[in-house]
């Protein structure tokens, strides 16, 4: 029964870890500096403008259930939209003082949130508790899997203790009566052929595409002059201990360049180097890099047995290398010591300092990184005549494959 007072739900293991790895996977694969201080979020127009639209379907599913629970719960079938959806993640000093959702007049139309918890507290971050103002339950520990879900009006004033440690991330949603405000109809519009890298039925590029760099950088403010901050695809491979170089045989830093010339780079073909090695493996942007590694993190880097494969031509990282690649890291990496305090903490942080890394594994991630993202592609492809001729995303059921 609702409490008519306070309605809210609380839904324990909703969604299995797996699936939370998945979605940490896409939003530290993608996000970019956030609505508040000390956020960083991904949403599903961002993934769709940056060639990764097909990284919205493992989403979809869960948007169908969670609309379904508030309708149900709250008594109001068929009545909901999704207004908006997104991967946000809280970094060490963001918090949210004592309000509800609807006291700022722009968000009037929100009537339902969800929130789902996709790390723990205590194990990924510390910090981060959710308070209920009034009602019962009053406190919310944030635990993988879970999801909380309450009407955004004053029935629900809720707060959340500031991050002290680590990354919460969760996957958020917002729902509203008015059809208006439904962002399935321009998401909808935004997934063309030629966004999905598809000409003549046949899928060709499955490479994201990094936006614009101010949106990478944080803090937010010096994204004007970059003398202070990092980029945080940077920031989240340096925690896990690797560095960029770029792909040119003719390449040589200039100190006199600009930061902002420099930068650039970020969206040229780059090299990956660890620990005075450097991968012969082309990645076609810094996002490609970051993808491909964070797709290993998930996959791949607890693997109890070292993985065969193709043979990986890894070279020493020569001294004008590793003057470069320092050079590189001074200009991305400007405050390296704030990115360690926003990424490094996690418990999959922590468990790669410790892991002995091999470029055979790493190799062997590719090719399966590609499958995966191939897979989605096509499942997005089956699903998009669909979508258009209803105007809105849900799951469909569907046969037959495409052509590789």
């Amino acid at each position: 029964m609702v409490d008519s007072e306070h309605p809210r739900l609380i839904l324990h293991n909703f969604l299995p870890l797996e699936l939370c790895k998945e979605l940490e996977f896409i939003h530290k694969s993608c996000c970019t500096v956030g609505y508040r201080p000390n956020v960083f979020s991904t949403t599903l127009s961002h993934l769709i403008a940056t060639n990764c639209g097909h990284l919205i379907m493992p989403i979809i599913p869960i948007r169908e259930r969670l609309r379904e629970k508030a309708e149900e719960y709250f008594g109001c079938q068929y009545e909901l939209f999704v207004e908006f959806t997104g991967l946000i993640s809280w970094c060490r000093g963001a918090s949210i003082g004592w309000h509800s959702d609807d006291n700022r007049p722009y968000l009037k139309q929100r009537d339902f949130a969800a929130v789902c918890y996709l790390n723990s507290y205590d194990v990924d971050f510390k910090g981060g508790i959710f308070h209920f103002k009034d009602g019962e339950p009053t406190d919310i520990v944030p635990m993988a899997g879970d999801v909380i879900m309450y009407t955004a009006d004053d029935q629900n004033i809720h707060s959340v203790d500031e991050i002290t440690e680590g990354e919460r991330i969760t996957l958020t949603l917002w729902f509203s009566r008015d059809a208006s405000f439904d962002e399935d109809p321009k998401l909808i519009s935004s997934l063309s052929p030629a966004l999905l890298g598809v000409a003549d039925g046949k899928l060709h590029s499955y490479i994201p595409m990094p936006g614009s760099i101010n949106m990478y950088w944080f803090p937010p403010d010096e994204a004007s002059s970059f003398l202070s901050g990092f980029d945080i695809r940077c920031g989240r491979l340096h925690v896990l201990g690797f560095d960029i170089y770029p792909f040119q045989e003719t390449f040589h830093l200039s100190k006199s360049e600009s930061s902002y010339n420099i930068l650039e780079l970020l969206s040229g073909p780059l090299l990956l180097a660890r620990e005075s090695e450097l991968l012969d493996t082309q990645f076609l942007n810094i996002m490609h890099a970051l993808q491909m590694v964070q797709f290993y993190i998930w996959k791949f880097f607890n693997l109890k047995i070292k993985v065969e494969g193709t043979t990986p031509n890894v070279t020493p990282t020569s001294q004008t290398q590793k003057t470069d690649i320092d050079h590189l890291k001074s200009v991305f990496l400007k405050d390296v010591q704030l990115a360690e305090r926003f990424f490094g903490h996690s418990r999959s942080i922590k468990d790669v300092a410790t892991y002995e890394f091999d470029w055979f594994t790493f190799s062997a991630a590719v090719p399966e990184w590609e499958c995966y993202v191939l897979k989605l592609q096509k499942e997005l492809l089956l699903h998009l005549p669909h979508w258009r001729t209803n105007q809105s995303i849900f799951c469909v059921p569907l046969g037959g494959d495409l052509e590789d």
